[in-house]
């Protein structure tokens, strides 16, 4: 990957889609750290600091901005929920599949919509982030009191706002996928933490020696902190067996055979030759992770926004529902992430283009007669594939869930390990891939050297 990166520099126009994406990302980081006026940002991060669940998942996804309470609080979820609402709406209304289905027009036209939809999610979002700041006390007393409500509120409607351009503004001018890398960075700001956490776990029982010495007790008794240091290794041991699962089930393809039939023009003979057609284990990448998180945290977040529900109410058994300690919220997000893959395979696969693809450039799959019969065996093959795929792919999101779960929430700062190693290694993977592509396209050699 490093030598790819080396050669992709040497390209002139390469060179600039990185740094322009890179640019793009530092200033985002830049936003990230601009706090928004009257909000006490210390009691704040005292509080998220004793918080869990959904808190922390969205803090995870805002890079710490929402601890912080600085300009990008909302993060791109708002962006992110707005795209998976027009693409569900665009099955099912006739006037926006029509758009869909227009092209490039039609494209500008339904990204024009989501962007109003961003807005509107934004400014409702924002306003039940303030009522929560201001029902905790975390809001410095001013007079007017409107006033004070007003700034907070734009100022988070045009921080998402802002990261919603930053992110159109990769995906035209820079490399990569624009709401990956956000993310990507947003979950690599953390690693110091998350390495401080394990660092907690296995260096906190450093002074036992000291403490047997001065009250006598016996070494079993001395035991128990070792179970702090197993959480941590195992934690290391899982996160690295996940990255290479990550890896071999991204590159893992199901191969179908193609033949090409003989054919002559002029005095030259082409074609005779037998090839494959790669369908990819893991075809839609992290998009559907992203969009399952994304739906299911709306309960939980509103549920947030509303405040502390009266115990034995319905709204607080509802909310425990939803909460990231319970096995309902681990089984609907292993369920999301199913169904989001075979939705994103669908909006971005389509047999019937690659049947007709192959029949008018005289290729067959073998036992399989041309046109439709080819595209109903691709589409079945896609469907398996894409089942398998998807549940690798909850597997690995869903089994930090179920450790913090077993454990009794005792592991809730590593619940959404496997949903932020999915994301930062798919997205390092996608986007090698791309700089692949497009170093092939100038006839250099990167991993296939």
């Amino acid at each position: 990957m490093f030598k790819t990166l080396r050669n992709a520099w040497k390209i002139a126009d390469l060179r600039q889609k990185i740094l322009f994406t890179a640019f793009i990302i530092l200033l985002y980081r830049v936003g990230v750290n601009v706090p928004v006026p009257f909000i006490n940002a210390e009691a704040l991060n005292t509080w998220m600091k004793n918080s869990e669940g959904i808190l922390q998942y969205l803090n995870i996804l805002s890079g710490n901005a929402f601890s912080q309470a600085t300009l990008f609080a909302l993060g791109i979820s708002p962006y992110i929920t707005a795209s998976i609402v027009i693409q569900l709406l665009a099955v099912a209304i006739p006037a926006l599949e029509k758009l869909s289905k227009e092209g490039e027009e039609g494209q500008k036209k339904l990204n024009q919509i989501t962007r109003y939809v961003t807005v509107g999610l934004s400014l409702l979002t924002s306003f039940g982030y303030y009522s929560m700041l201001n029902a905790n006390g975390l809001i410095n007393n001013t007079e007017p009191a409107w006033f004070s409500a007003v700034v907070i509120i734009a100022c988070y409607c045009a921080g998402s706002a802002l990261v919603m351009w930053l992110d159109e503004k990769i995906n035209d001018k820079g490399i990569g996928n624009g709401i990956s890398l956000i993310l990507f960075a947003n979950i690599v700001s953390r690693v110091p933490t998350l390495v401080g956490t394990l660092f907690q776990y296995i260096f906190k029982p450093t002074s036992v020696v000291t403490k047997y010495a001065e009250d006598n007790r016996t070494p079993l008794e001395y035991l128990k902190p070792a179970t702090g240091i197993i959480i941590g290794i195992l934690s290391i041991i899982i996160g690295l067996a996940m990255v290479a699962f990550i890896v071999f089930m991204t590159d893992s393809e199901r191969r179908i055979p193609i033949n090409y039939a003989k054919k002559t023009v002029g005095r030259k003979m082409y074609g005779g030759q037998s090839s494959n057609l790669p369908i990819k284990l893991n075809m839609t990448g992290v998009m559907p992770i992203i969009f399952a998180n994304s739906i299911i945290s709306i309960p939980a977040t509103i549920g947030v926004f509303l405040g502390t529900p009266k115990k034995g109410s319905f709204r607080e058994g509802f909310q425990n529902l939803f909460s990231s300690g319970s096995w309902f919220y681990a089984v609907l997000t292993f369920v999301l992430i199913i169904a989001f893959a075979y939705f994103y395979v669908a909006i971005s696969f389509n047999p019937v283009e690659v049947s007709n693809n192959l029949k008018n450039n005289g290729g067959t799959v073998p036992g399989i007669r041309p046109g439709r019969p080819t595209a109903d065996y691709i589409r079945k093959v896609t469907n398996r594939i894409t089942l398998v795929g998807a549940i690798m792919l909850g597997f690995i999101a869903v089994v930090p869930l179920i450790a913090n779960i077993v454990s009794g929430n005792k592991m809730s700062a590593l619940a959404f390990g496997g949903s932020s190693i999915i994301i930062v290694v798919g997205v390092v993977l996608e986007t090698a891939r791309e700089i692949e592509g497009q170093m092939t396209m100038r006839h250099y050699k990167g991993f296939l050297q």
